[in-house]
């Protein structure tokens, strides 16, 4: 039987959001997370903008890197932090506006009702979902989808959805190592290697203008399959 948690308030539920030069929507993107009450945690990897700055008058825990590591080292500090603070749930967020914060409860309530270890958001389990991801992304998603199924043993619908929970016990096991797009193929590896119970929810994205603009729709997702052919070839 899965372990339940029986929370107070929203504050025992961290909102990891890792960031880099997102100064233009991070207090959008945070703002509704700080009205619902939760832990806002967001990890500022060595901006050169002024993201640093904004944060420092908004009511969130603010860690910087000292030189730019990448997303999955900047999760991996969030989480750390998380940890050692006694969270019961980590909720993955991106900086930049893509993921609705009215669906946290959805990605949360497995964890919380002791169904699941982990929840991973799908953009592919519902048609109007998937509808929203464009074309050329949607394939290369596919591609690295396939290609993180081959090398964890376990063939999710959405791989590489930035949008996930994990519970106190998860927290203890993901230590996150890649610090690139890798780290999503990486929790796999974590999720079987410890036996933990996950699950896919649907989840929506939102494609902004603003997100689409900085490259991050189809470039990080090539990133993403070229870090992992790499590291089939070459382990």
């Amino acid at each position: 039987m899965k372990q339940m948690y029986a929370i107070q308030s929203n504050r025992e539920i961290f909102i990891v959001v890792p960031a880099y030069n997102e100064a233009k929507v991070i207090k959008a993107t945070i703002s509704p997370l700080i009205t619902e009450g939760y832990s806002v945690v967001v990890v500022d990897d060595c901006s050169s903008d002024n993201t640093w700055e904004i944060l420092e008058i908004l009511p969130v825990t603010r860690i910087r890197h000292m030189v730019n590591l990448g997303q999955g080292a900047a999760l991996q500090t969030g989480m750390e932090y998380a940890r050692r603070s006694g969270a019961a749930v980590v909720v993955h967020f991106d900086a930049d506006g893509q993921h609705d914060w009215r669906e946290i409860p959805n990605l949360t309530a497995p964890i919380l009702e002791g169904k699941a270890d982990v929840v991973l958001g799908s953009r592919f389990l519902r048609p109007g979902d998937t509808q929203q991801v464009p074309l050329a992304k949607r394939f290369v998603l596919r591609i690295g989808r396939i290609i993180s199924g081959l090398m964890t043993g376990i063939l999710l619908s959405d791989t590489h959805n930035g949008f996930r929970a994990l519970s106190r016990k998860a927290l203890a096991v993901v230590q996150l190592q890649e610090n690139g797009f890798a780290h999503a193929t990486e929790i796999l590896s974590h999720l079987r290697k410890a036996n933990l119970h996950y699950v896919e929810v649907p989840t929506s994205i939102s494609y902004t203008t603003y997100s689409i603009a900085k490259g991050q729709p189809l470039t990080n997702s090539l990133n993403t399959v070229i870090d992992l052919l790499l590291r089939k070839i070459f382990p």
